[in-house]
């Protein structure tokens, strides 16, 4: 089967960054799916998985984590799915990715495709969706429909305009009744957020305190980070209550020192989210992310969420491929990019 990937791990303008290749078509077995891939999107992972390195791969490296498509095949032990069905899902990071004609994924971390939506639309939700649903609702356990609970609450999302903030600002607005602080830092990624539901946009680049008092607010129940957790954590803790949440998805560079002792005198609580935890260590409960996604689907047909594909960088080949991942490296993407299933 046809399939994009690298063995050299190199800077995106070289043509060998990644490749166009044949390897053999998979074979599903236990849980497994095979999916034929109609379309795939592209997420900041995809990048520094591929960033340079000193190794060269002996077989093919196939990128890309985010995908939609239809069942081909299953394994024995499926039983969630059926041949024809089309799914959605981002699959797991120690497994070949989805930049190719077929896949294998588990049932348990795959939903069933939103019925209005098209493979490129629904391909843009899996990942951002599962980050910011466990982000929001596992590592800072806000309460979903109980508006009495977060009555008069607030949180802050560090990075509103980029894959996961786009989705979790939707959340945040339709499933809580928090008060929304999205920041974005030119004027088209603010109109992004606010398009979405925030309350107020402010630039990250600037104090939050600073930025909170202009708006009147004097600081924030939870604090969603984004974007550059090293420089963003002290800031944020500065504005977080006494008892506040606050969770990232960012590794801290290297060489840079995160003190979370900052959190001490508020009691503040420190999560991470990394949404292929589950998949990694096949933890009990990893069925919950079918769960959510078929939840999410509902919730997109229903008119609640929308999706938050801004790009369409045309059919899945080494070139398209390559433009999407230095789209991403530049740090300027709004929402999603996706691109159609190879040919």
């Amino acid at each position: 089967m046809k399939a994009v990937g690298l063995y050299k791990y190199l800077l995106i303008d070289n043509p060998e960054s990644l490749i166009e290749i044949e390897i053999p078509k998979p074979k599903p077995e236990g849980h497994d799916l095979l999916v034929r891939v109609k379309a795939v999107s592209v997420n900041p992972v995809d990048t520094k998985i591929r960033y340079p390195k000193d190794k060269i791969e002996q077989s093919p490296k196939i990128l890309g984590w985010d995908a939609a498509g239809i069942v081909e095949e299953i394994g024995n032990d499926v039983t969630l799915f059926k041949k024809g069905d089309e799914v959605y899902y981002s699959g797991s990071i120690l497994r070949q990715g989805s930049n190719s004609e077929f896949q294998l994924v588990d049932e348990r971390i795959t939903g069933r495709k939103p019925k209005n939506l098209s493979f490129e639309e629904a391909a843009a939700l899996p990942l951002t969706t599962i980050t910011a649903w466990e982000g929001l609702f596992e590592q800072m356990f806000i309460p979903i429909d109980n508006t009495e609970q977060t009555k008069g609450k607030s949180i802050l999302i560090i990075g509103g305009a980029g894959g996961v903030g786009s989705i979790a600002i939707q959340l945040a607005k339709k499933l809580t009744g928090l008060k929304i602080i999205a920041t974005a830092s030119r004027e088209e990624t603010r109109d992004w957020c606010l398009s979405l539901g925030a309350d107020f946009v402010i630039n990250h680049y600037n104090s939050f305190a600073d930025e909170f008092d202009k708006l009147g607010i004097k600081e924030i129940d939870y604090a969603f980070c984004l974007n550059d957790t090293g420089k963003n954590f002290p800031k944020a803790v500065e504005v977080l209550k006494p008892f506040g949440r606050f969770c990232t998805i960012i590794d801290v560079k290297p060489g840079e020192r995160l003190d979370t002792n900052l959190l001490r005198s508020k009691s503040g609580n420190f999560s991470w989210e990394f949404m292929f935890t589950k998949s990694s260590f096949q933890t009990p409960d990893m069925i919950s992310q079918h769960k959510l996604l078929n939840m999410t689907a509902k919730l997109v047909e229903n008119g609640i969420i929308k999706t938050t594909m801004k790009e369409n960088f045309g059919k899945l080949n080494a070139e398209n491929l390559r433009k999407a991942h230095a789209q991403i490296e530049s740090g300027t993407t709004i929402g999603k990019i996706v691109l159609s299933g190879i040919e």
